[in-house]
This record gives C-alpha cells, sequence and structure tokens, in this order.
C-alpha cells in the first residue's frame, strides 16, 4: 500500500467506486468522511450510506458531521493529513478547510472542466447530447464550485452506434475512469511533478439538481412520438433513469418508463411501472387498456 495519510469526502453514486480503483491502485484513506445515517423506506429504517459501510468493510475510520460549522472542532478532527479527496460529496466544504492538509483538496469531476459545472454532470450530458464532449477531470478545490485548477482530464470515447448511453452505465463508467485517472494522479500531483492548470472559465457551462417534474414526458401511449422528438425522449429516458425517473400521466395515473430504445424512428417503451402496480411489459400495459 501507499503511504499517503488522506482524508476522503465521499458520496453517490462515484464514491465507492472511486474507493474501489483507489483501493486497487494501492491506496487507502486513513479517514473517510460520509453523510449521515438516514431513515429510508416505508418502514424508514437508519440506513448508513455506501461509503460508511465500505469504510467499516475495509477497517477505515469513518466519521459522518451533520455540518463543518464548529471550525476549531473539525480542524481538531481532521489535522495532519497530506491531502483532502472530494468525490460527490454532498456537503459544500468550507474554504478553511479545502485548504487544510498540506497539499490542499482534490476532487473527481465528471465532466470536462469548465463543461457542466454542478450537480448533475453525468445524467445532463445525456440529456443535452453530448457525446463528443463527456470525460473526467481531477482539480484542486477552491472556494467556487467546481472552478478550481485542473490537475488531470481524460475524455469518454464512445461511437454513435452506442450512443445514447443509459444513466447508470454512465454513472459507473466515469466512476471507475475516475478512479484510475485519480489513482494515477495522486503520486505525481504530491511530488510536483503535475501543475494545475487554470479552467478557461469564459467556456464554463452549468447544471442543476434534477426534479420530479423534470422527468414528465408528454406522450399517448398509443400513439408513441416518431423522429426528432423520439430521439429528445429516449435522451431524457436515459438522462434521467432512476434519478429521479421518467414518467408520463395516463387517466390521471402516473405511468413510470423503466426502459426504452429508438426503432425505425420511434420511440418505443420496452417496460413500465403503473402507479400503485407491479412494472410490466409496455405491450401488456397497452393491451390492458
Amino acid at each position: 500500500m501507499n503511504k499517503i495519510n488522506f482524508a476522503y469526502f465521499g458520496g453517490e453514486p462515484l464514491g465507492v467506486p472511486v474507493l474501489e480503483e483507489l483501493k486497487a491502485a494501492g491506496f487507502l484513506p486513513s479517514l473517510i468522511v460520509a453523510s449521515p445515517d438516514r431513515k429510508s423506506g416505508r418502514g424508514q429504517k437508519m440506513e448508513s450510506p455506501a461509503v460508511k459501510i465500505w469504510a467499516e468493510e475495509n477497517d477505515i475510520s469513518a466519521w459522518q458531521p451533520n455540518d463543518f460549522s464548529d471550525q476549531t472542532s473539525c480542524e481538531e478532527k481532521l489535522q495532519n493529513f497530506d491531502l483532502f479527496i472530494v468525490v460527490a460529496y454532498n456537503k459544500i466544504l468550507p474554504e478553511w478547510l479545502i485548504n487544510l492538509p498540506k497539499h490542499k483538496t482534490l476532487n473527481v469531476h465528471p465532466s470536462l472542466l469548465p463543461l457542466l459545472r454542478g450537480a448533475s454532470p453525468i445524467r445532463s450530458a445525456i440529456l443535452r447530447d453530448m457525446r463528443e464532449k463527456i470525460g473526467v477531470s481531477i482539480m484542486v478545490l477552491d472556494k467556487e464550485m467546481d472552478h478550481g485548477p485542473i490537475v488531470a482530464q481524460k475524455r469518454f470515447e464512445i461511437d454513435s452506434d452506442n450512443w445514447p448511453i443509459k444513466g447508470p452505465v454512465l454513472d459507473g463508467i466515469l466512476a471507475q475512469m475516475g478512479g484510475r485517472l485519480l489513482a494515477a494522479t495522486i503520486k505525481p500531483y504530491l511530488e510536483g511533478q503535475l501543475q494545475p492548470t487554470e479552467q478557461e472559465h469564459e467556456y464554463a457551462t452549468y447544471c442543476g439538481r434534477f426534479s420530479k417534474s423534470d422527468g414528465e414526458l408528454k406522450i399517448d401511449p398509443t400513439d408513441l412520438p416518431t423522429g426528432d422528438r423520439a430521439y429528445q425522449y429516449l435522451l431524457q429516458i436515459y438522462g434521467l433513469m432512476n434519478s429521479p425517473g421518467c414518467y408520463f400521466i395516463f387517466k390521471g395515473k402516473r405511468i413510470k418508463i423503466n426502459d426504452a430504445i429508438i426503432e425505425d424512428d420511434k420511440l418505443e417503451i420496452l417496460s413500465v411501472t403503473p402507479e400503485g402496480k407491479k412494472a410490466q411489459t409496455f405491450f401488456d400495459f397497452v393491451q390492458n387498456l
């Protein structure tokens, strides 16, 4: 194992896959900082975030602060680290904290910065049909959102025959790519062999968080769209798949779209989950209208 004393601030969907890539390359954090446990499901049972579970499985200490408002106690907890690494952590870190380690804080961001700064770069890249501009960046955090200098960057090559790609699949691909790029970057960065390069801020674009309403499609299940409208809907279905998901309203009920393709220039829905029912094929759903 590489003896580098670093703390890892992680969340989903990238946190655990990046940790796996770091572990495979011989890097294990001394501390993992995770979100607090939360109630989940119908039974409202307390559930731990995935990075905390990973920490326990790998005998690594985990810390779950609600916030970083108590600077003195946080500094006591986080002193003497060489480096912080932030991957999909869902809290904004204050400037004093990101500058606390000797070598500051590296962040894995799943876009080719300065493109798609913000909370949803992977899914927004699909929604915006950005096949040729997808990748990962390793950056040094500063006080502004996704604004810091770039240490390393890699583009994801995907041909038109395999596009669009489903959101959960692209999540996994870019998490693995980001983890491997980070693992290859850490030592050269710490040794001063990689000089961070300021972003071209004039080309910055932004993306925000999605709400459930973003997933609504205005379609008639008996007359699915064709042509460009079908393609735009497929981008929406793939881009928002599972997060938050796409649906249409039929007879006052929300019908969740689980999967779809384009066939003969027409949108073909493969599977749906009607409100209050189990998943079923779209064919069965239409037969029972």
